[in-house]
């Protein structure tokens, strides 16, 4: 069902497309674009973190087209600036990169430096530090090996076979979707149980994909980079007490910005869905002191205040998809339902 849903969606922005809707009207101010991974591709079947992922020259045919399209590029303070003044005739793109990943540095910089456009990116501050936990990569390396899989699921041992690709898959999004539901305390429990069983060095494995904090320091010394936060652990908010999310939040400022030495402004919610952060979470994000929070809730961001600057929509782009036509719909606003004002996160 869910393989349909995207082959409809994709469907409706073609039709999108040669319809002239992107190029003959827009909507909003401008968008913000979310990427996770840049690299080279992989090979292997099974790769359930795919649509995380887009190469170096994709993000580089991106870059190049979204100046065809005269797209102004900004980093989020001009967001911000963009989003409550009067709407201006040239509209904007801004390039989100979440979660500091090592590779970042080798793939995506090199690109983002050749284009001199600005950028920001979400930092995780237990990565850096070497303590932070990437269980989504070491379930999906325990998947990735093994034809058995069994670990427990609340109090109960649970045993999977999975003999094919289609099998993995399906283990993965089941196991990630059980993981992602658990308070944080639960889920390091369980995904140390299951790393433990299959002898997965899961301190070793988050540790060599995460950028340290040198490799950050490079990056915070270019004018075009914002640094930004993404709380201290990347936690499911929503699994949280509230006392304990306000405090990922303001401790992920205050490590960032004794790391870097200047004010951290703006936040992205972990995983960012509609699952992942509730209304009181955008409360907290302004009782932290961020001017921005960004959500991966497709949309795009409107002028004279009439979107949340503490809700940010962003359009989370599919690393399975290719096509420009698809990205310059989705980039246009056509495809969203209108902004509808939000008023003060208070109200």
């Amino acid at each position: 069902m869910a393989s349909d849903d995207r082959w409809l969606e994709r469907l409706r922005l073609e039709l999108a497309w040669f319809s002239g809707q992107a190029l003959l009207r827009s909507r909003g101010a401008g968008a913000i674009l979310r990427f996770a991974h840049v690299r080279p591709g992989r090979s292997g079947a099974f790769q359930p973190l795919r649509e995380h992922e887009v190469s170096p020259q994709f993000l580089d045919r991106a870059i190049r087209a979204l100046k065809r399209w005269n797209y102004d590029f900004l980093g989020m303070d001009e967001v911000c600036r963009r989003a409550v003044t009067l709407p201006e005739k040239q509209r904007f793109v801004a390039l989100t990169f979440d979660g500091a990943p090592k590779d970042f540095i080798s793939f995506a910089y090199p690109v983002l430096a050749r284009h001199a456009v600005p950028f920001t990116l979400y930092v995780p501050t237990a990565f850096p530090d070497g303590v932070g936990e990437a269980w989504w990569l070491g379930l999906e390396r325990v998947i990735a090996r093994e034809s058995r899989v069994s670990l427990m699921m609340g109090d109960k041992e649970q045993r999977f076979t999975v003999t094919d690709n289609a099998e993995k898959q399906a283990l993965f999004s089941h196991l990630e979707g059980w993981l992602r539901s658990l308070p944080p305390a639960d889920l390091s429990a369980a995904i140390a149980d299951l790393c433990t069983r299959y002898s997965i060095d899961l301190v070793a494995l988050s540790r060599e994909a995460s950028m340290d904090w040198e490799d950050l320091a490079k990056l915070a010394a270019d004018p075009l980079v914002t640094i930004g936060s993404v709380t201290v652990n990347y936690p499911n908010l929503a699994n949280m007490k509230d006392a304990a999310a306000l405090r990922e939040m303001t401790m992920g400022k205050a490590v960032a910005e004794a790391a870097f030495r200047r004010e951290v402004r703006h936040l992205a919610y972990p995983f960012g869905d509609r699952s992942s952060f509730r209304r009181s979470h955008v409360v907290m994000a302004e009782e932290a002191g961020f001017a921005s929070a960004v959500s991966t809730i497709p949309g795009i961001v409107d002028a004279e205040g009439r979107t949340n600057l503490r809700a940010l929509p962003r359009i989370p782009w599919d690393g399975r998809v290719r096509s420009l036509r698809m990205m310059r719909v989705l980039v246009s606003g056509v495809a969203f339902a209108p902004v509808k004002p939000t008023g003060s996160v208070t109200s």
